[in-house]
This record gives structure tokens, sequence and C-alpha cells, in this order.
């Protein structure tokens, strides 16, 4: 099969799993920085930016400080509509998405498990769009999840590779 279109299943399957799993449980486990994060995985399966490691904790690192920034700067504010401009809403948000981002980055490096879709799981927390102790816990499990999937359809794969290979020889 075509590498565009088996990269482009792979990535459909491990957000499908988290969408039924969404759909069958009522919590927020689908946001928007599983689709990168689905892609890299699918589309360098093999390479040190889909290691385990370095996808959980980079969301990891990122869900702490988009959590901290948020209660710290802008705790009850969420940015789902219209904010008026120069508002000490919009700024105390701002604040915590440039505290978050920063916090983010220092800690990826530090830690040297980049994986640039935890900045947008950091600027979810921010924003105040899953703010909560118990939404963290979510994220963090979704991405340990679709992780643990792909692990899965990656050991599914070899296992197929291997039979093929013994019953050619």
């Amino acid at each position: 099969m075509n590498d565009q279109i088996t990269t482009s299943l792979h990535t459909g399957l491990l957000i499908a799993i988290l969408g039924v799993l969404t759909w069958a449980s009522g919590l927020p486990a689908l946001f928007p920085s599983l689709g990168p994060s689905a892609f890299v995985l699918a589309m360098f399966p093999e390479s040190e930016a889909s290691n385990p490691k370095r996808v959980i904790g980079s969301h990891v690192l990122g869900v702490i400080a988009g959590f901290l920034a948020y209660h710290l700067f802008a705790q009850g504010i969420v940015v789902t509509g219209q904010i008026p401009p120069f508002s000490t809403v919009s700024l105390r948000l701002a604040v915590s998405s440039v505290v978050a981002i920063v916090l983010t980055v220092v800690a990826m490096l530090y830690f040297g498990i980049r994986h640039p879709p935890a900045c947008a799981t950091t600027l979810i927390v921010a924003l105040g769009l899953l703010p909560t102790l118990f939404d963290s816990i979510i994220i963090i499990g979704a991405v340990v999840i679709i992780v643990g999937v792909q692990k899965l359809l990656l050991r599914i794969d070899q296992l197929i590779r291997d039979s093929t290979h013994w019953s050619l020889s």
C-alpha cells in the first residue's frame, strides 16, 4: 500500500481510538495536540521523534507548565469567546500562555525530550480549555493510550512481517 495512504490511515486509527474512548466515556480524551502527535507517531514510527519517553514526557511537561501558569495567572478564565481588547482578562490569558510555553520549552530542552505538539498541549491548559487536575490526568492518560496503541500496532506489524518471512523461507 502507498506510504501516504498508510500514514494517513495509521494517523486516523490512532485518533479514532481516542475518539471512541471520548464518545463512550464523555471525557475530553480527544484534544487538538493529539493530531500532530498521532501524525509524528505514524509518519516516523521508528525514529527518536516517536520515542514514548519523548512523546509522553513532553506532554506531561506541557500539562504541568500549563496548569501552573493557568492557576497562577488566569484561573477562572476560559478563552472560548471574544475577549475585549486591552482588558485584564486578555492580559492574564496572554501571560498564562507565554509563561506556559516558556516553561514547557525550557523543561523539554532540559530533559532532552522535545516533542513540539506538547506546546499545543500547554496552551490548551494555559488558556483554560482543560484547566483542572482531572483534565490534566485525562490529557496524560490520552497521550499514554495513543503511545500504547502505537506500540501495539508496531508489535502486530512486526509479528506479521516475521510470520511472512518464516512462511517464505
